[in-house]
């Protein structure tokens, strides 16, 4: 399976290089690292970075950090957050690259369900964003599933299917900022590590572009079990 799961990853990023070139960098492709560690039985250290791509490979779109401690309401369920990110952008401005900083404070809360084999994740995100000249909030919404496709769990050694969908609400006019629809197949590595390979549609106001996502999470607990 791990090797069938290399070859995904190849190919996907083989077609993302392609047609990033032949649309003249309408697809994207963004590089993730997710961490979600136990300090203790009821805290949890979120670390998060992002290398975001206007192609394949190459061409810095945004670069987005993220930190936060959380707390488990519920035994490993229930979760709520206080988070810091760091986010530089370098969008095109008339034909030249311009860089853009951005810190952000954000509070969210998490819980799961499970329904048979499937793995439902509903996360409500609130966010203080910090521009350079500006200061803007946002609400944000998530549900996500993940089923399992060679096993009845998500265990080690095995696929899934991961898909979610995201909006993005200004707390200010205009109310709608973005959606996400994402799309993906996972493999679990071990209890504590798997890795995702899929495509993102991102709908704006007046835009919607393509992203293929390369993920990895890190769930390795930092307190003795």
């Amino acid at each position: 399976m791990r090797k069938i799961f290399t070859k995904l990853i190849f190919t996907v990023l083989s077609l993302g290089s392609i047609t990033a070139a032949a649309q003249k960098n309408d697809l994207g492709a963004w590089y993730m690292y997710f961490g979600n560690n136990k300090i203790s039985k009821k805290l949890n250290w979120h670390n998060e970075v992002q290398y975001r791509n206007f192609d394949a490979a190459g061409d810095l779109e945004q670069l987005l950090i993220r930190t936060g401690i959380g707390y488990d309401l519920t035994e490993n369920n229930n979760n709520i957050l206080l988070g810091y990110g760091f986010i530089l952008s370098q969008p095109y401005v008339n034909g030249e690259k311009k860089e853009n900083i951005e810190h952000r404070i954000f509070q969210q809360f998490i819980t799961k369900q499970k329904f048979g084999r499937f793995n439902l994740q509903h996360r409500y995100r609130l966010e203080e964003r910090f521009l350079q000249d500006d200061f803007r909030m946002r609400f944000r919404y998530m549900i996500g599933l993940n089923i399992p496709i060679t096993q009845k769990e998500l265990v080690p050694k095995s696929l899934y299917a991961s898909v979610y969908n995201e909006i993005f609400l200004h707390v200010d006019s205009p109310v709608f900022d973005r959606n996400r629809v994402y799309g993906a197949l996972g493999y679990v590595i071990n209890k504590n590590m798997r890795i995702e390979a899929g495509y993102m549609n991102q709908i704006q106001e007046n835009r919607n572009r393509g992203q293929i996502q390369i993920g990895f999470y890190n769930n390795i607990p930092f307190n003795k079990n």
